[in-house]
């Protein structure tokens, strides 16, 4: 096996295997990725402006409206939409408690055409504390759009 790999190696033409200081266009892929990863970027900090603004239901409509949306934090499972904003409204249920959402560190990593994985950091700005953590988003484009289908948001604290 050791040998036909090192023949093919050999049988590469000579341009393949050298530069050239031409700028090279990536590849159609590539460009979809990283407008992928620009929409959901834009998503999350959507997220953000409507959490500052304590707007919850703007904040929830990068979520996934259905009963299977999972939510996990805090050691316990919320599913369902409808479930996971009742489940915001109760624990950040004044402007106070809210306090101003800074999201940070975003890694995207787009698995298929539609499937896409994000991680970050989030800190709550709020008078008396500021709690932080790290999360884990699968988002999935649904009619076009990158929903979050599942977030698992962890407490550094």
């Amino acid at each position: 096996m050791k040998h036909l790999i090192a023949a093919l190696v050999l049988s590469l033409p000579l341009a393949a295997c050298t530069t050239s200081g031409a700028v090279q266009t990536p590849p159609a892929a590539a460009v979809s990725s990283a407008a992928e990863v620009g929409a959901i970027t834009a998503l999350l900090e959507q997220q953000d402006e409507a959490w500052n603004r304590g707007d919850i239901d703007a904040f929830m409509d990068g979520y996934w409206r259905s009963p299977e949306l999972r939510f996990a934090s805090g050691g316990n499972v919320t599913r369902g939409w409808d479930e996971t904003n009742a489940r915001y409204r109760r624990v950040y249920a004044t402007s106070d408690l809210m306090g101003r959402l800074v999201t940070s560190d975003y890694e995207i990593v787009i698995l298929s055409p539609d499937a896409a994985i994000a991680h970050g950091a989030w800190l709550l700005e709020r008078a008396g504390d500021r709690p932080s953590g790290l999360y884990t988003l699968v988002l999935r484009k649904i009619d076009g759009e990158w929903l979050i289908v599942s977030d698992t948001t962890t407490s550094a604290d």
